[in-house]
């Protein structure tokens, strides 16, 4: 009796070939580096002319008394600055006030407002795009423009407010941009009307993304519709909950073309980024104080930055 053996299968071209590459590393062509090169040089060079040699710059004379002109007229003077701006520059703490109020207003009323926007608009009701573009129209617009749009409306002799009210070109007109008793707020609803909708579009990304079987799985275990959205969507979203607090405190802390259009940040409307601005350029510049200004709010805004990255790269590891 004689016993047959199976043949050995036989590695084609087609099979071996994969295995070869594996264990085989491409080398970079000259051309592929000279790519690489660009990709990675030009936007570094970019970010370092930009962002790291000014900053490193402001940081430099923060510390030192210069008019801007012949650089032998610098002259270092220590933490003087910092101790200037913050025991006696008037504007000071009125600018950190508004901009603490600023913070809560984005954080307690037009965040809340587009978070609330993009879970009605997700609900896939009629007319949702068209909702969706006059939402975001504002976004779309420079602030400047905003700054702009809103001063016809609050104008105190032609605009549309007093209009409404039947006040426009009497003694009883107010003067939303003029009184200092109202202009923050004015200001506030001009910068809450854009960023509501800039949130809203980050939200209703967020919510498009969700995986829809973690609310198929709530429905079938009886949760209301309240229920799921406060007990599954938001916990799930909590990388987009972390991004829009970051946006919301950063926002808070830029915020600058509406009440420089409105009136240059004074008279009320002081923040942080417009002193900078009056101390850095103009005439009467003190260029070491806008500078150590300029420092603070950098220091500041970094808080919320390095604890998203932080957080951000924990999950990532």
């Amino acid at each position: 009796m004689t016993q047959t053996t199976a043949p050995v299968p036989v590695a084609t071209e087609v099979e071996r070939a994969p295995r070869a590459r594996a264990g085989r590393v491409r080398r970079l062509t000259g051309s592929d580096r000279l790519v690489l090169g660009l990709m990675v040089g030009v936007p570094t060079l970019i970010q370092a002319v930009l962002i790291w040699i000014p900053t490193l710059l402001s940081i430099g004379l923060s510390v030192t008394r210069w008019n801007g002109l012949a650089l032998s007229g610098i002259k270092p003077v220590g933490l003087d600055n910092y101790r200037y701006a913050l025991r006696d520059y008037p504007p000071f703490w009125p600018a950190i006030a508004h901009n603490v109020i600023w913070l809560g207003f984005l954080a307690l009323v037009a965040t809340p407002l587009g978070v609330l926007l993009a879970v009605v608009l997700d609900q896939q009701i009629r007319f949702t795009r068209l909702y969706q573009s006059v939402f975001f129209t504002p976004v779309m617009l420079s602030l400047v423009l905003v700054g702009i749009v809103w001063q016809l409306v609050y104008a105190r002799n032609e605009g549309l407010l007093n209009n409404l009210l039947g006040t426009a070109g009497t003694n009883g007109a107010v003067d939303w941009l003029g009184d200092p008793h109202v202009n923050l707020w004015a200001a506030l609803i001009a910068t809450g009307w854009r960023h509501a909708g800039y949130i809203m579009v980050l939200y209703l990304a967020g919510l498009k993304g969700l995986d829809p079987s973690l609310r198929e799985a709530a429905s079938i275990d009886g949760a209301t519709g309240r229920q799921t959205l406060f007990r599954v969507v938001f916990p799930a979203m909590r990388q987009i909950n972390i991004l829009v607090v970051v946006i919301t405190f950063i926002e808070a802390l830029r915020a600058f073309d509406i009440v420089w259009v409105i009136n240059h940040g004074t008279n009320g409307l002081e923040l942080l980024s417009v002193l900078v601005i009056q101390n850095l350029v103009g005439e009467g510049q003190v260029i070491g104080v806008g500078s150590a200004l300029a420092v603070l709010l950098l220091i500041v805004s970094l808080i919320p930055i390095v604890i998203y990255l932080v957080r951000t790269f924990r999950k990532a590891d």
